[in-house]
């Protein structure tokens, strides 16, 4: 049964939205800079300390395809801020983890509770007139993508601070710490701010998870798009989950690193660019740019590298040179990112109304998956061939993307081009 009757919530409700999903999803991300100093706590080698960011996508992942299905058949305000309050605690014993394994479980613990992030995300689509759904979605978009890079930013600024601040806590777990905390305070802020958000289907939770397969079965456009998110994330996960390894052969630390989520954050201001030339111009249009713009980065992260390894071996890198022209290259790789994700998003939603967290259940699963392979190969291959190995699974595996882009095809003309009404 099917509840999408127009919506009467306030639009300033998308910037409540967006923060959350911002908090939510930067959970996964906090650490990423700071991977360096965990093996050091733990005595681990880089492949060793890499399997933590491998661990929180891996229960992201595990969240998304359990949890959010929820989002359709039951009321959302109350989930959000009990899902909220579990990665509070998740959070908190991280901070107090007194070993390797122990921290990979509780990893893996929070990512699972992040999953709330996606719980969020498709109400945006709800608070919209049916042409605006690519420009609501991109707002909240802005939000989550702003997390996704922020959180690093915050992470690495933090520990920098606390490691001057303090000898006896390693610094990483004040960032733990503090995260906990914030995702506590939105708590009761859901309350608050949040309307009341009623289901949306009268399907049972085994009657929601027999449909995912049935949706993916039925709906070639979503298959399509999870290739796509798939293969793009897996890119994008490969370059972020080592990056502090490289700025450590370099010479920079978790500033640096975390300094990194900022520049990139200049191009999360795109968002909502993209969704609006979603409602003009069609996804497909939308997800041709961002692919063609993640493959140029790659390969300009693949000239860069190659620069910087040779200089630096010949004892004359040009640091401030090397990091402006990964900074750019970083920044185009993220407005790519951001094009491919809501192109993806924008068709995604419009297939079936009724059952829109199933649908980013699915394709966000897939999205996960394949960040999480790319993640746990890309420290290996750190670990044995360095720079070289990181810049050549990027690259390649965005040339598969690529390929699988060019190589499909519009399903029916109103999903691509008219993407807020569902194709008969």
């Amino acid at each position: 049964m099917q509840h999408d009757a127009p919506s009467t919530h306030p639009k300033a409700h998308l910037g409540f939205l967006g923060l959350c999903c911002g908090v939510g999803v930067s959970t996964i991300y906090l650490c990423q800079p700071l991977l360096p100093e965990m093996g050091a706590t733990f005595g681990a080698d880089a492949a060793a300390a890499g399997q933590v960011g491998v661990a929180t996508q891996v229960g992201y992942a595990i969240g998304m395809l359990t949890v959010t299905p929820l989002g359709d058949i039951r009321e959302r305000r109350g989930m959000i801020q009990r899902m909220f309050g579990l990665v509070a605690v998740a959070l908190l014993l991280q901070a107090c983890a007194p070993s390797l394994p122990l921290l990979l479980l509780l990893s893996a613990t929070s990512g699972f509770m992040a999953c709330v992030t996606h719980l969020v995300l498709p109400i945006a689509p709800d608070l919209a007139a049916p042409e605006e759904r690519g420009k609501a979605i991109g707002a909240v978009m802005t939000g989550l993508l702003s997390g996704v890079l922020l959180g690093r930013t915050f992470a690495g600024w933090l520990s920098e601070g606390a490691a001057h601040l303090t000898h006896r806590v390693a610094s990483w777990r004040v960032v733990f710490a503090v995260a906990a905390l914030v995702s506590a305070a939105l708590v009761p802020l859901v309350g608050r701010m949040m309307p009341e958000l009623p289901p949306k289907s009268t399907l049972t939770y085994p009657q929601a998870m027999r449909s995912l397969w049935e949706l993916l079965r039925e709906e070639p456009l979503l298959r399509e798009s999870c290739w796509m998110g798939a293969l793009c994330f897996g890119a994008f996960s490969a370059f972020w989950n080592t990056f502090a390894f490289v700025m450590e052969s370099h010479g920079l630390g978790a500033a640096v690193t975390g300094s990194f989520g900022l520049v990139a954050t200049a191009g999360a201001l795109g968002a909502t660019v993209w969704g609006r030339m979603a409602d003009r111009k069609g996804p497909r249009h939308v997800l041709s740019i961002g692919v063609a713009l993640m493959a140029a980065a790659y390969l300009s992260m693949y000239l860069v590298e190659r620069y910087a390894v040779r200089a630096q071996a010949a004892g004359h890198l040009h640091v401030i040179l090397y990091l402006l022209s990964l900074g750019f290259a970083v920044i185009w790789m993220d407005v790519g990112m951001q094009g491919m994700q809501i192109g993806n998003q924008a068709r995604n939603f419009a297939l079936r109304p009724e059952a829109r967290a199933r649908l980013n259940t699915i394709y966000m699963t897939a999205y996960f998956i394949g960040g999480s392979i790319a993640s746990a190969f890309s420290p290996v291959l750190w670990q044995h061939f360095g720079a070289a190995g990181i810049t050549t699974l990027e690259f390649v595996v965005i040339a598969l993307a690529v390929l699988r882009h060019v190589t499909g095809k519009p399903i029916v003309a109103s999903s691509e081009t008219a993407p807020y009404t569902v194709a008969e």
